[in-house]
């Protein structure tokens, strides 16, 4: 891991973009690491575009500002690839996971990206584990098999604290999709 990992989530307002990495990072701090994460929002609706960001690192984190050269993008929402570049800033060496029924070498191609490609489809595990399509608790899982950043306990342990009796399905999700993950260098 980099002195200081920083991932870009993208999705839509109600998909649970914002939830997931305050979750992630409240799994991290419960670790003894450092993280931050805070939402980035355009006209406050349903359905528009979010950005929320995620900070992890050993030390300290002392900047407080937007992620704009990410290591990590975490694509909740596939259907924003048409619609405007994520990879803005994202670094040279940075990954894209994205909510996505097509193969990572598949979406690789389709969109010329240079970056390591890691795809899941969230939506259908989210379909059949939690009975929606908000694939934010399942990406959450993709996330944590490419930066191993946490024990997937912790992540369960912050699910159970956050959804109650729901919480099985989202765990469910998180540990299908962890599982599943395709990854493309």
């Amino acid at each position: 891991m980099p002195e200081m990992l920083e991932v870009r989530w993208h999705g839509r307002g109600g998909m649970g973009s914002v939830t997931s990495a305050e979750l992630f990072a409240a799994a991290v701090i419960d670790e003894g690491k450092f993280a931050q994460s805070f939402p980035s929002f355009g006209p406050e609706r349903r359905g528009a575009p979010v950005t929320a960001y995620l900070r992890i690192s050993d030390e300290f984190i002392r900047v407080r500002t937007d992620i704009t050269k990410p290591d990590i993008l975490v694509v909740v929402d596939p259907k924003l690839l048409d619609q405007i570049d994520v990879t803005v800033g994202l670094k040279d060496k940075g990954t894209v996971i994205v909510n996505s029924p097509l193969s990572a070498k598949e979406l690789k191609k389709k969109y010329n990206y240079k970056w390591a490609i890691a795809t899941v489809d969230g939506t259908k595990i989210a379909r059949e584990t939690i009975k929606l399509t908000i694939s934010n608790t399942a990406m959450m899982g993709a996330l944590n098999k490419v930066i191993k950043a946490v024990k997937m306990e912790s992540l369960e342990e912050r699910l159970h604290e956050r959804f109650g009796d729901k919480a099985a399905g989202n765990i469910a999700a998180m540990t299908r999709a962890y599982n599943e993950l395709d990854m493309e260098a």
